[in-house]
């Protein structure tokens, strides 16, 4: 096994890498609490009833403490510790939503000590100075450690299908990724893995993307570098999400992996069912409000129906109507054919346009959930006539209904509105083979922050009817995806 230098300098450098990361991100959350523990000494212990101003100072110290948990939990939950990964933009939008829900959950808790609504206004001065800190520490950390740790430059392994896709996606992130270098499989593995080596060597690429390569010649390659401590990119196979999620066994002295014919355990369910019936009641009481005006909006509009009801499958293929706030005009599929939403599409309302962007147009849905018919997070349902047009190319997209449908899920999260069809099954099936309660609750938090986030309501292009492209060479790529898919 060959070893070099530069091996060992840039694996001492990722350690490096990740202890400046953690500091840079902790000394924002720093900042934020000093601003509250200045507030709270300043403004807060005076502002409640006689029994909270003698806390004394181990009772300052306990609710600083606990401010700054909960900022530092949602911080990471929603995030904004990832500096260096993340977008100037989002990295702020990250972390100041952690601190509005951090300030919220203060002031409820205040409220209710104080007896009686606390005053917002020490709450609003305190926002807009964590604002300003945010937006100042972030951009000129992420200057700092880009500086320090420059793009990682990249050498692209790829088949025989054009790749303009990927590299588009490495190019949409200079800041983090170069591919300098590309190199088709048809050059054969031994010849790449001489060349990959060379580049390493040389310091012209530091880190490898394997993409779009049999499974084969994509573990003799992933072998070369794992024994030389290259980092590799890899685009996953259906099989490898599947794998990836399985259970380990030590029966024998030989190690087994066990993937399970039933996806969720019956406690599992259970507890999941149990959430679905508690939240979706607690929520249909606190919409219902923005429901009734938003129902009389729709009415007054067009005077047309206020529902939008459509037939989508749930777990195992069963049918169910699902309902939204209608969106768009009556005739909006008067041809009778199945598109989804299109970038400006001119069948939305005015009315529908808003509550698209704020989400409203699915609250009905908690009424699905309430029936029984989908869950909070789960795979999105969709319509049979699309699943049979994905089915055609994609076989695999039947193992989505292992599980019942979602209001929101793991691709909607991790996903955009036109992620590909091939991509949304693989961040779904992620989501099917690791479930866990606490999965879903995650999930439940970062749909808070999807809905206020732009790239999640994106439409598809205008030139698709469904998720998938009409041009032929595109059903061919999803068509010799999905037999290597098989083949794996």
């Amino acid at each position: 096994m060959k070893t070099n230098t530069n091996a060992n300098n840039l694996i001492r450098m990722e350690s490096f890498k990740r202890l400046i990361n953690l500091g840079m991100s902790a000394g924002c959350v720093a900042l934020e609490i000093a601003i509250f523990a200045y507030h709270w000494l300043v403004h807060f212990q005076y502002s409640v009833v006689e029994s909270l101003r003698n806390f004394g100072y181990k009772g300052h110290i306990v609710e600083i403490a606990f401010y700054g948990l909960l900022l530092l939990f949602l911080t990471a939950m929603y995030g904004g510790m990832r500096l260096g990964y993340l977008r100037n933009a989002e990295l702020i939008f990250s972390q100041l939503f952690a601190t509005i829900l951090a300030l919220m959950f203060i002031y409820v808790e205040l409220s209710i000590m104080a007896h009686q609504p606390f005053v917002p206004k020490v709450f609003i001065m305190m926002l807009t100075e964590q604002t300003i800190v945010v937006i100042v520490y972030t951009n000129i950390a992420n200057k700092l450690y880009r500086n320090i740790f420059p793009p990682r430059k990249l050498l692209l392994i790829h088949g025989e299908r054009p790749i303009e896709d990927i590299y588009n996606k490495f190019e949409s992130r200079r800041d983090k990724y170069r591919i300098q270098k590309t190199l088709c499989i048809r050059e054969g593995v031994e010849h790449i893995c001489q060349e990959l080596w060379r580049c390493y060597e040389s310091g012209e690429c530091n880190a490898v993307v394997v993409w779009d390569v049999s499974t084969a010649e994509r573990n003799r390659i992933l072998k070369y570098c794992y024994a030389r401590s290259i980092r590799v990119y890899i685009m996953p196979k259906i099989t490898d999400v599947i794998l990836g999620g399985a259970e380990q066994l030590h029966i024998f002295d030989s190690p087994l992996l066990l993937t399970r014919e039933y996806s969720l355990r019956m406690e599992e369910r259970f507890i999941k069912r149990m959430i679905d019936i508690v939240c979706s009641l607690i929520l249909l009481v606190v919409t219902s409000p923005i429901m009734l005006v938003t129902a009389i909006a729709i009415k007054l509009y067009d005077k047309g129906p206020v529902l939008y009801k459509q037939v989508r499958c749930t777990r195992g293929m069963r049918e169910f109507q699902i309902m939204k706030f209608r969106s768009m005009r009556t005739d909006a599929e008067k041809d009778g054919v199945a598109r989804l939403a299109q970038k400006h599409d001119n069948r939305i309302t005015p009315i529908g346009n808003v509550i698209r962007k704020c989400r409203i147009d699915e609250l009905p849905q908690l009424i699905n959930i309430l029936k029984g018919d989908m869950s909070f997070i789960g795979p999105r349902p969709e319509r049979p006539e699309i699943i049979k047009q994905y089915v055609e190319l994609m076989p695999e997209f039947a193992y989505r209904t292992k599980v019942k449908a979602g209001l929101a899920g793991f691709a909607q999260v991790y996903g955009k509105y036109n992620t590909s069809p091939y991509d949304k099954l693989k961040l779904d099936l992620i989501y099917i083979e690791h479930y866990s309660v606490w999965l879903d609750l995650k999930l439940m938090l970062l749909t808070l922050k999807v809905l206020f986030w732009p790239d999640s309501t994106e439409g598809v292009e205008s030139e698709q009817i469904t998720a998938l492209k009409q041009e032929v060479g595109h059903v061919n790529a999803l068509e010799e995806e999905h037999v290597g898919a098989r083949d794996a």
